[in-house]
């Protein structure tokens, strides 16, 4: 049943219609008894929606997709897909759909999209279905992203559907809407590269180029410039993650887009104390994806993505490699450089300080956190305090501060600009016992934990009276932590 929405936004079926190959018409599963848990106002009149109407009955029936927009086409997108290594030559959204399109309030193409709808042909042995908790839990961290100007699909809304849904127990389900500017994937390259003719990798790149990287089409080499284009966007957006201490944990090439977005919140989480070796993922027993890791597997995803693209880049073989090895070498160069000025602006210092003396503060900082197991995002927050002359709370957090000491002088030679250090290092992100409390107090049926937090999170940078408990550590009762992906 389509319905018409009281405004003037329209949707569209842009990918449906260009890549058929890649869609197949489906229907969300009929929700039971839908109740909007949260909405996502401020993106929701972004995009052009009327945020009252999408709070009515027939409102939270479309962004579950049981009530279809009118003009909108959801279907469920074909990709392929490295899976922890081991290649899948057919993925694709078992458990979601793609809504439609809408052009924002900007002008901008977004996809609106659906997670937890239901079985498709892609369902393999899954229900389809999405419960409450990773849900909210994807709410909670796509949003603290986008606070922290990270690029990152956002969340619009999660709808309880009054279903219940075994996993380990029987817990509540849920269907999350979440809006990106495509959903677009490496593994959808691979896709098209291994069950259609050049045409239909050519197509699906003329359709990426034109929806995230324009320029492209006007180089000589328009496929390449969009691979080089791919590969600065990644290299970007993984530097941001290493910055904030985000470990994203399941780092397939289906979860891997082509606009350099954050996508697929499933075991994710920030990093307490500073480990190199953080796993959070309760399914990355190898620790494939772990924090330092992620780099290194942002280059492999790469290099799958060069692998499906060497029939646009030249006709003989040989010299596409080439031409894709040439430009692939430039990921270490564009992230590097990426992590030294993120990280120079965490110690507040001058963009033109030269590497040769940046370099020694950074490792020898991140050292002294590894060794004595501080935490992470405390630690520079109080960098900043440090800078204005009063080092005694990063002081304190060392159980040897005279290690600190001795590094804090070199540091401060070089004068830091405490200002610089307080607009990017957060006071506050999505602490994993603060998520805890919020999704087990949500699914009890206590919303006010989860957006008292999703409130703070949406101003991550500003310190505020009264707000201790979400900027702290996790109390040592905490534990060890472990996420999962909620299938």
């Amino acid at each position: 049943m389509s319905t018409a929405i009281p405004l003037t936004l329209t949707f569209g079926g842009r990918f449906a219609r260009e890549l058929g190959e890649l869609a197949v018409p489906w229907q969300a599963e009929e929700a039971p008894d839908p109740q909007l848990l949260v909405l996502n106002e401020p993106l929701a009149t972004e995009l052009g929606f009327d945020a009252s109407w999408l709070r009515t009955p027939e409102g939270t029936r479309l962004l579950i997709g049981n009530q279809i927009p009118d003009g909108a086409t959801p279907v469920a997108q074909a990709y392929a897909g490295h899976q922890f290594g081991g290649y899948s030559p057919l993925l694709g959204d078992g458990r979601a759909l793609l809504l439609g399109e809408v052009a924002d309030i900007h002008g901008q193409l977004r996809d609106i999209h659906l997670k937890g709808s239901g079985r498709t042909p892609f369902a393999r042995a899954g229900d389809g279905l999405a419960v409450v908790g990773p849900m909210l839990r994807e709410y909670i961290v796509s949003e603290a992203m986008h606070a922290m100007a990270i690029p990152t699909t956002r969340s619009l809304a999660v709808v309880a559907t009054g279903r219940p849904v075994r996993r380990e127990t029987m817990l509540p389900g849920a269907v999350l809407t979440r809006v990106a500017s495509s959903h677009l994937r490496v593994g959808s390259f691979q896709f098209a590269r291994v069950n259609g003719e050049t045409d239909l990798l050519r197509r699906l790149a003329d359709h990426a180029i034109s929806r995230h990287y324009p320029d492209a089409a006007l180089a000589d080499k328009p496929y390449l410039a969009f691979f080089e284009a791919v590969i600065a966007a990644q290299a970007s957006l993984v530097a941001q993650w290493m910055l904030v201490g985000f470990v994203h944990g399941v780092m397939n090439t289906d979860n891997m887009a082509i606009s350099g977005e954050t996508i697929d919140y499933g075991p994710c989480a920030f990093m307490d104390a500073f480990n190199p070796g953080a796993v959070y993922s309760s399914i990355d027993a190898d620790g494939r994806y772990a924090y330092a890791n992620q780099p290194v597997i942002a280059e492999w995803n790469l290099t799958r993505l060069a692998e499906a693209l060497l029939p646009l880049f030249h006709e003989d073989q040989d010299q596409a490699v080439a031409l894709a090895v040439e430009s692939l070498g430039n990921f270490r160069a564009l992230y590097s450089a990426a992590w030294s000025a993120g990280m120079k602006a965490k110690l507040g210092l001058r963009p033109d300080t030269h590497d040769d003396v940046a370099s020694p503060l950074v490792d020898g900082v991140l050292g002294l956190l590894q060794a004595g197991q501080v935490d992470y995002t405390s630690f520079f927050r109080s960098l900043g305090s440090a800078a204005r002359g009063t080092p005694e709370t990063a002081r304190s957090t060392f159980a040897d501060p005279e290690a600190f000491d001795a590094w804090a002088a070199q540091w401060l030679a070089l004068a830091p600009d405490a200002d610089l250090m307080e607009r990017v290092n957060p006071v506050y992100i999505p602490r994993n016992h603060l998520v805890e409390e919020a999704l087990d107090t949500a699914i009890a049926g206590d919303l006010d934990p989860f957006n008292r937090l999703v409130d703070v999170l949406a101003d991550p940078y500003t310190q505020r009276p009264g707000l201790e408990r979400y900027a702290g550590p996790a109390p040592e009762d905490f534990g060890s932590y472990r996420t999962f992906c909620g299938t």
